[in-house]
């Protein structure tokens, strides 16, 4: 997969991108990462990339122009147009089935606005447009980070064990199930017998009923999409015991 993005401030992606799992994505050949500073497109001394509202208002928009000439000049420089990310409040809400499905994507464009955000027709260059929750972010730098993360992470072969992203949260709607280390004891606080005792298909039904207990406490939203059985959801309605 290759990954670009389109920003007033290319440098802050580096520190991230060349660490841990993206890093080690990049080395394995699995991911291509490039960074592109949207003042590269701009053709006054200023290399100005903003501009007053009409109509009055605060702050500053970036303009169109450098924008529609940049990503035009970025899709034609690799074989493959690029799937063109914009981020806006008005954008569909970024969750794991969005990930998965761009995971599948050969190349992405991510163009971070900033500022009071972006003159309206440059969402004319957007394949779709997201947003990663309701709040405000400077700049669309860091939901491009979060982005990529998530759907990196599901590309074959970078997580190395390719189980990892199945069992996670989100995986089938449901919270991933609790995890415990050594000691089995701490201050107290004791792991479930379960998890020690060798039994795997013990620990498996614990972990499918922690999974789904986690998920009814937490983020009972979740359940009405969740993958689950006939028998679980009569047994999650009757609120009993999901494990003995």
């Amino acid at each position: 997969m290759r990954i670009e993005t389109l920003s007033v401030f290319p440098e802050v992606f580096a520190p991230y991108m060349d660490a841990s799992m993206m890093g080690r994505a990049q080395k394995k050949d699995l991911l291509d990462f490039e960074s592109y500073d949207l003042r590269d497109w701009t053709h006054d001394r200023h290399r100005t990339v903003d501009d007053a509202p009409f109509g009055g208002g605060q702050g500053m928009l970036m303009k169109p122009e450098p924008i529609f000439e940049a990503v035009r000049d970025i899709a034609s420089r690799q074989e493959g147009r690029p799937h063109v990310i914009f981020f806006s409040p008005c954008g569909k809400r970024f969750d794991e089935d969005v990930a998965r499905r761009l995971s599948h994507e050969d190349r992405i464009l991510f163009v971070c606005g900033h500022y009071e955000g972006m003159d309206e027709r440059c969402y004319k260059l957007a394949d779709e447009t997201l947003s990663i929750g309701d709040y405000v972010l400077t700049g669309g730098e860091l939901a491009a980070m979060v982005v990529t993360d998530a759907v990196v992470r599901l590309i074959p072969g970078v997580l190395g064990d390719e189980a990892s992203a199945e069992d996670e949260s989100f995986a089938g709607n449901l919270l991933e199930y609790e995890q415990y280390t050594r000691p089995a004891i701490f201050e107290g606080m004791a792991v479930p017998d379960v998890l020690l005792s060798g039994d795997h298909g013990a620990v498996d039904a614990w972990r499918r009923a922690n999974q789904i207990e986690r998920t009814a406490r937490w983020r009972p939203d979740l359940l009405a999409a969740a993958n689950l059985t006939a028998e679980e959801r009569a047994r999650l309605e009757d609120g009993g015991e999901w494990y003995e």
